[in-house]
């Protein structure tokens, strides 16, 4: 009786010992996978980081309006900077155009990426935020039609002189937006971006003040 129960018990025990060896081999697979989820959305956190692209969940309302804004007074001196195409004499002058066209139309783009990661649309509803038209001018530093129409009438000494008056007060402008978006954004990658307008401007706009001196 003996040698028949032994090799059943041992059966039962084997059965037993593989259920539990499941058990703990799914355990296993199941902490393996949060981890590989964790890790992954660590990776893509800090791939949106390197790109450039802000997390969907740290704007706030000033971020979004930043980029509102920011967008079409952008815009608007790139479309002064295009203006110099076959207007501007001065070497100075043309230096800043090319500056303008280098930096700002990357920046554009990167602007329409937050709003559309966030959600919100590109334009507000307060209108005529086309470069150059409209109620554009009403935002800080934009330039009425009126002005772009007269730019576009000058050529040589005369029109690098006018583009140094209008990009002085164009970049005030953007100066000032930037540094509302430092004081009350939310958004690193935005608040970052205000910071290199800040700087590139306050510094363009000093290159700018001594191209008037010497015209």
């Amino acid at each position: 009786m003996r040698a028949f129960s032994n090799p059943t018990a041992q059966k039962l025990a084997l059965t037993g010992a593989v259920a539990v060896a499941g058990l703990l081999l799914s355990a296993c697979g199941s902490a393996n996978d949060s981890a590989g989820d964790s890790v992954s959305r660590t990776k893509q956190g800090s791939e949106a980081s390197v790109s450039g692209s802000p997390a969907a969940d740290t704007f706030n309302d000033a971020d979004v309006a930043f980029a509102q804004a920011m967008i079409p007074h952008h815009q608007q001196a790139l479309e002064m900077a295009r203006l110099a195409d076959g207007r501007a004499e001065d070497t100075g002058v043309k230096k800043i155009v090319a500056d303008v066209e280098k930096a700002q139309d990357p920046e554009i783009r990167k602007m329409r990426a937050w709003l559309k990661g966030w959600g919100r649309p590109e334009s507000t509803d307060q209108g005529g935020h086309g470069a150059g038209h409209g109620g554009g001018h009403s935002m800080a530093g934009m330039m009425s039609e009126q002005d772009m129409k007269e730019l576009a009438n000058l050529r040589g000494t005369a029109f690098d002189r006018k583009f140094a008056e209008l990009m002085i007060a164009h970049h005030e402008g953007a100066v000032e937006m930037a540094e509302t978006e430092q004081k009350d954004g939310r958004d690193a990658t935005a608040k970052k971006l205000a910071a290199d307008v800040v700087r590139t401007q306050t510094a363009e706009i000093a290159e700018l003040r001594k191209i008037l001196d010497r015209l």
